[in-house]
């Protein structure tokens, strides 16, 4: 799971090579995918791959220390108040999982990830375990998909790969013909909630815009919450074509809370970052498809975040 990117230039490589320098490195090996990295500093564990933090975890209190963004995959209960199957795309340091098996006894998870190395560095150091409630399958997420027959209420995407311009989306996660696939294995009120690295204007809008667009393509509503912490936006779509402003999330946000669905301290003070209009920069962007998916191209010259 990727947050914020460190680039290897300027102040993100010294702020990499402060951890680093700092730092008890607890674990260090080049993986076919990454360069992983376990690191422990003031009682805080972070996942690190290829010098971008993926994950972090207070070691005193395992459901703390987590990035923002991964508060936002909890948003899918506010089209769906009975979330029942849950199917996630990457696992880092299982921030996700872990508050899912907390919060919510009832729902089973799928967690797809591409990388061995992962899967064990997240069992030993990250306390992720498999239990009933929550099965890792060693697997690409489009291949996944292709092959299970099971439905989802919620899928989540958390997936990136490197490239010669840092942490990147996988082009063939981000496809029309991807979504196609994603929106047959979703549930009636099936949501999908998608983090992409970048912002709403300026450093990696294109990105954004392009993921916005495709996902439009093929679902009827998208919408956005651009994380306040970080350089993130979790970009959410449903099946369901009914249209969702700020007051109604606020309504369906006090039915969970009273009903005791939701039980994350920071789940009100999330909804504030609601957007329901299209990013600026989607109306030039691409719709991306797997013949045309210049997730390159569109990262080139972004350089890092101001």
């Amino acid at each position: 799971m990727s947050a914020i990117l460190l680039k290897r230039a300027a102040c993100f490589c010294a702020l990499l090579n402060c951890v680093a320098g700092q730092a008890a490195i607890v674990f260090d090996r080049f993986s076919a995918y990454h360069h992983i990295q376990v690191l422990d500093e003031r009682g805080v564990r972070t996942l690190s791959f290829n010098g971008s933090m993926e994950t972090r975890m207070s070691l005193a209190n395992p459901r703390q220390g987590h990035f923002e963004y991964t508060e936002y995959f909890q948003m899918p209960w506010l089209w769906n108040h009975d979330i029942k199957r849950v199917l996630m795309a990457g696992l880092g340091g299982g921030s996700t999982q872990r508050a899912y098996q907390h919060y919510y006894t009832n729902v089973v998870v799928d967690t797809v990830e591409l990388d061995p190395v992962v899967v064990s560095v997240a069992r030993t150091y990250f306390g992720v375990i498999e239990t009933p409630r929550h099965r890792i399958h060693t697997d690409d997420a489009r291949v996944f998909l292709r092959r299970t027959t099971n439905t989802y209420d919620v899928i989540l995407m958390d997936a990136y790969a490197t490239t010669r311009y840092g942490s990147s989306l996988p082009p063939h996660l981000t496809t029309r013909e991807f979504f196609t696939a994603v929106r047959e294995r979703l549930t009636t009120n099936g949501v999908i909630a998608y983090n992409v690295i970048g912002r709403i204007a300026g450093w990696r809008a294109n990105i954004v815009g392009a993921l916005y667009r495709t996902m439009n393509d093929v679902f009827p509503r998208v919408y956005l919450f651009p994380a306040k912490e970080s350089q993130n936006v979790v970009l959410l779509a449903t099946v369901s074509a009914e249209r969702f402003d700020a007051g109604r999330l606020q309504r369906e946000a006090a039915t969970l809370l009273r009903s005791g669905t939701i039980k994350l301290p920071t789940f009100s003070a999330r909804l504030t970052s609601f957007m329901n209009n299209p990013p600026p920069a989607s109306a030039q962007s691409p719709v991306l498809t797997d013949d045309h998916a210049p997730i390159e191209s569109l990262l080139a010259g972004e350089g890092r975040p101001h």
